[in-house]
């Protein structure tokens, strides 16, 4: 079965590692008919557009897209893309696994977790404005009905893949009000899932608890700032941003991307880790119904891992991006 898939390459070495995923999917089988599409601080500087029309339009028709890390400017420039492209295509959750690797040095072993975010909502709603000068006022939006969403996507989740408890974070004790209705639609769509535990935790407790024994964790869902914070925390319990994959979904459209930087120090010098982004184009093709492939080509990456001969600087070994590609390949040969 061929696919069509929109390819935001992104910037820093956002190509590299795209590349890499494109050469790996073809050596497991699978039929794409990549659609390059412009998007971040490349797109700007070629149309004065980090998020052209034309992009969001190929994503609306191919219903998916696999995304190299954007740059984007901190307190200055256009907007986060990554922000805009959520909010246009609706893509309300975010799906963040982190789960340890053998090979990868990390602060912990068997760590499996998931965090579930809400994409759209929360302080990331962009509504500030200047009250009086030296001071700023920013709205952070909770809704009933993104509340709801995420909260059953975050139990879909775990039913469809046998987890055991979802965890509902939030700070309810202080914001009683915007916090209040998130865990308040937490619990009573927790009603619905009898054969999940559940339960809740105010968001300082749980980031303490999380890097004291992350094992108590299994499916968390929150909302949009909390869940950006604590989806990186949870990556850097397993090795860091570059081994681990994020997808963002919505009803019509689904974006897979590398959530780590684009690295501009070590762009086009071939030391680029694409194992973040190349896990995110597992879980793209098991969206798609490529499963089958997802599998070998996450066996083959654990292998390549585990054996420790062929890793890339940060992770302590000394290969080219190539050769931990070609490695891979190799590996899917083999099997």
């Amino acid at each position: 079965m061929s696919h069509q898939v929109c390819l935001l390459s992104g910037d820093g070495i956002g190509p590299e590692i795209t590349t890499v995923v494109q050469e790996v999917v073809k050596a497991a089988g699978v039929d794409i008919q990549w659609v390059p599409c412009q998007a971040g601080l490349s797109a700007f500087e070629k149309y004065g557009d980090p998020l052209p029309q034309e992009t969001l339009d190929n994503i609306r028709q191919t219903k998916v897209a696999l995304k190299g890390p954007l740059a984007t400017a901190s307190g200055k420039g256009f907007r986060s893309v990554n922000v805009a492209l959520r909010k246009e295509l609706q893509l309300y959750a975010n799906y963040r696994p982190a789960r340890t690797l053998k090979g990868v040095p990390a602060p912990f072993d068997d760590v499996d977790l998931i965090v579930v975010r809400e994409n759209t909502e929360g302080l990331y709603s962009g509504l500030e404005h200047t009250v009086i000068p030296g001071v700023v006022e920013s709205l952070r939006v909770i809704t009933e009905v993104g509340s709801r969403r995420i909260a059953k996507f975050a139990f879909e989740t775990a039913r469809s893949l046998g987890r055991k408890k979802v965890t509902c974070i939030h700070k309810a004790n202080i914001l009683k009000l915007s916090d209040g209705l998130f865990l308040d639609t937490c619990n009573d769509v927790a009603k619905d899932y009898p054969d999940i535990q559940y339960d809740d935790c105010i968001v300082d407790a749980a980031a303490m608890k999380m890097v004291m024994n992350p094992h108590q964790f299994d499916v968390l869902v929150m909302e949009n700032l909390f869940g950006d914070i604590l989806s990186d925390l949870a990556s850097g319990l397993v090795g860091g941003l570059g081994v681990t994959p994020s997808g963002n979904l919505g009803t019509d459209a689904a974006v897979f991307e590398a959530v780590h930087g684009t690295a501009p120090d070590i762009a086009g010098k071939g030391l680029a880790n694409p194992t973040a982004l190349l896990l995110s184009s597992t879980m793209m093709l098991k969206h798609m119904g490529e499963t089958a492939a997802a599998n070998q080509i996450e066996s083959a990456l654990f292998s390549v891992l585990e054996e420790g001969k062929t890793l890339t600087g940060d992770m302590k070994g000394s290969a080219t991006t190539s050769q931990f590609c070609d490695a891979i390949i190799a590996e899917l040969g083999a099997s």
